[in-house]
């Protein structure tokens, strides 16, 4: 392999995973120790330093039920907004201990599932149904004011957000008896809704500095919506970033990451949620030891960091052994599983893979190129803030592959001190 330092990419911005009702209320079942080493687990210098947070504005599926910060009718000027109890008890005592424990900033990114019931079509928070109106109408303005509400509320508990995705896939919005929170946008609607009411209402609080992030779904739309959006020469004001799941990355998919980033270079691609257990066959939903669920997770990272994507972030950060709570038992899998009954928390292979990414790969590393790579191999390389270089391989394949790097470069030679022999191959670190 050919590591090629004069052919750079993206910058990574990181990784992280997502402070759901579920993480919380699990992680609340441990006693104290156990409560603070999970955390450290993830946040702190002797864990893998997750440096991304996401965190559901209100609601999910991943809750105990459904809920707003605003559930009285007709109320568009949001005088009775309020954070809910699940706020206060399950998500902002555990941010906050995450940030304490942290040496790398935690920049945190908030998401909506949906509006309140009244503000929609349906006057449901479930279902088929989107916001009523138009962009530039009473509903949309009070919704965009919503979101100030949040990250106001937010800050008065010393937590202040890197960032906004508009809508978590906004496509299940207009599916019929949708099971969970869910509501819909067309690209139009969520670029008129920048433009007219988000964008303004954030510059006016002084959120200006804020990376909003468009889409927040899959990726097989994600090239149409961004070039919906983005052309739009008002757009360039207000948003930074593309969101994208990972719950349709097939190999053929990858190359619209690239055709996006193509087309709109100067907006940054952010994996924003993953999880295995998610699909209707997946049983068990919670498989304790998985291998196989490991190595899903290192080949959709890697394939996304090759192919411009600036972190990933997974989802719920704890679950318990059925793979919840979650009120319409949409069970997955996850990294940490908590075991309340015996008061101890597991940690599965899919947490250590994603330690070799967020623990090496500091924020502003920027990817080089690598040639030669042997097939049958995943590899991705970086060049880190501390002139440090950072190559994540991996074989999903029960046999060994031999492989050597050469023409490393003088660049490399002259930014590392220390060397050493590892079966041959020269490793700088």
């Amino acid at each position: 392999m050919f590591i090629n330092y004069n052919k750079t990419f993206q910058k990574i911005i990181g990784f992280g995973g997502a402070f759901t009702d579920a993480a919380g209320i699990n992680i609340l079942s441990l006693p104290l120790k156990a409560q603070k080493r999970l955390l450290q687990s993830y946040f702190s210098p002797e864990g893998i330093e997750y440096n991304l947070g996401r965190v559901p504005m209100a609601s999910c599926d991943f809750s105990t039920h459904v809920y707003s910060y605003d559930d009285h009718p007709n109320d568009t000027s949001l005088l009775k907004f309020v954070l809910a109890e699940e706020d206060l008890i399950y998500k902002i005592p555990f941010i906050r201990a995450a940030q304490e424990m942290s040496k790398k900033k935690l920049l945190m990114f908030a998401s909506p599932w949906s509006a309140p019931a009244w503000m929609k079509t349906n006057n449901n928070m479930t279902g088929k149904g989107s916001l009523i109106g138009k962009p530039g109408g009473i509903y949309f303005k009070a919704w965009a004011h919503y979101f100030v509400k949040f990250l106001e509320e937010y800050k008065h508990f010393n937590i202040s957000f890197w960032g906004l995705t508009l809508q978590n896939e906004p496509t299940d919005g207009f599916i019929n008896k949708f099971r969970f929170q869910a509501m819909g946008w067309t690209p139009g609607m969520q670029r008129d809704f920048i433009v007219k009411d988000l964008g303004p209402v954030l510059y006016s609080y002084h959120y200006d500095k804020l990376k909003l992030m468009i889409f927040d779904d899959q990726r097989p739309l994600m090239s149409i919506w961004a070039k919906m959006i983005l052309l739009d020469p008002e757009i360039r004001k207000y948003v930074s970033g593309i969101a994208v799941h990972w719950y349709l990355d097939l190999p053929y998919t990858s190359n619209i990451l690239d055709i996006t980033h193509n087309m709109f270079p100067d907006y940054f691609i952010l994996g924003t949620e993953a999880c295995v257990g998610s699909y209707p066959w997946n049983y068990p939903k919670v498989a304790l030891g998985s291998w196989s669920r490991a190595e899903d997770y290192s080949k959709d990272i890697i394939q996304d960091l090759n192919h411009w994507v600036t972190g990933w972030t997974d989802w719920n950060i704890a679950l318990d052994l059925q793979g919840g709570p979650n009120w319409v038992k949409n069970f997955v899998d996850s990294p940490i599983i908590v075991n309340k009954t015996k008061g101890e928390f597991y940690k599965q292979p899919m947490f250590y893979i994603l330690g070799h990414f967020s623990k090496f790969i500091l924020p502003d590393s920027v990817r080089v190129n690598v040639n030669n790579v042997p097939q049958n191999l995943d590899v991705v390389c970086f060049y880190r803030p501390d002139k440090a270089t950072v190559l994540v391989i991996s074989n999903r394949h029960g046999y060994d592959i031999t492989f050597q790097f050469g023409g490393i470069n003088k660049l490399m030679t002259e930014n590392n001190s220390s060397s050493s022999n590892v079966n041959g191959i020269r490793v700088l670190y």
